[in-house]
């Protein structure tokens, strides 16, 4: 595939960013890529594996003359690095995210966009539970939705053009408005993973249940339900802080469905367990015909790659 952008520098050189490196590899679609990460230990790192073709001590050194700008940073992270590189952002350029909010990462980075640069957020739906940069892989992309937020006066051409990346790292695409991206990653994505952690925690403070007993046994439904108790917690603190509203309703309307199934089991309804149990079940089988998961007893995870 013809290349995309001539300098792509990224910011934050975790799972994502890394799967992007070896995604824009695979199909040649960046002359140069650039790096940075806040800790030391990540830079030395991504250095050791020869993740980039070259990874700076400040992201303003990785963003100077880049065409394309990717913060990869959490959520919490984006605005202080918006204004850090902003002075040597180059005309023309495109800066863009792959944050899960999306409202608050335009309210925060936006502003500090100068005239003459676009600003496209996007947010790839594709993840693993692992994290670092030794953690992508160039097919993790392969088949998952990028959902494009075009901000007001976004030009057409930086948003195809970027568009044109995400399709060339295997990804399909989607645009949204951002109030909307956030309400359906709330359902999709955010309240997930609420739960899951609250879940672990729950077999935490069930002293009856050694824990032993949670690791022996949890080859069953608990191992494959908490799989994304283990992700970033930085990175998901910050999503929940960044888009509460959307969290908070679906967490009501979750909790509205939990109350109505305790009933049910309570007064031995059978009749409403079996309905909802169809209903829901046919509601994951559409999720494995369109592609986006499996019905492989792994639920078709991709091995991570040991460097």
């Amino acid at each position: 595939m013809a290349r995309i952008y001539d300098r792509v520098a990224l910011i934050g050189l975790g799972l994502i960013a890394s799967s992007m490196c070896h995604a824009m590899r695979r199909a040649g679609l960046a002359g140069e890529i650039v790096g940075y990460a806040r800790s030391a230990e990540t830079r030395d790192t991504a250095r050791e594996i020869g993740l980039c073709d070259h990874v700076y001590d400040t992201a303003a050194e990785a963003a100077k003359d880049a065409d394309l700008v990717v913060l990869c940073v959490p959520v919490g992270a984006m605005e202080s690095v918006a204004q850090e590189i902003a002075p040597v952002l180059k005309q023309g350029a495109t800066v863009s995210d792959v944050g899960s909010v999306k409202s608050t990462v335009i309210e925060a980075v936006g502003p500090h966009i100068p005239e003459g640069v676009h600003f496209v957020p996007a947010h790839p739906l594709a993840g693993t539970e692992h994290s670092g940069p030794r953690s992508g892989f160039a097919e993790l992309f392969d088949n998952r939705f990028c959902i494009i937020v075009p901000v007001e006066g976004s030009e057409r051409a930086a948003v195809d053009r970027l568009i044109d990346l995400w399709r060339g790292m295997g990804a399909l695409i989607d645009e949204m408005d951002a109030e909307h991206h956030d309400l359906v990653l709330a359902v999709t994505s955010h309240t997930p993973h609420l739960i899951a952690y609250t879940m672990v925690g729950v077999a935490d403070d069930l002293r009856r249940v050694t824990d032993s007993e949670v690791i022996k046994y949890s080859a069953a439904g608990f191992r494959d339900f908490t799989r994304i108790a283990a992700s970033d917690p930085v990175m998901w603190r910050d999503v929940f802080l960044n888009n509460k509203e959307a969290t908070l309703e679906i967490l009501g309307r979750f909790t509205e469905e939990l109350f109505a199934l305790q009933r049910a089991i309570r007064q031995g309804d059978g009749d409403h367990l079996h309905d909802y149990f169809t209903r829901t079940r046919a509601i994951r089988r559409g999720i494995i015909e369109a592609g986006q998961d499996t019905d492989a007893p792994d639920f078709g995870r991709v091995k991570v790659r040991k460097e």
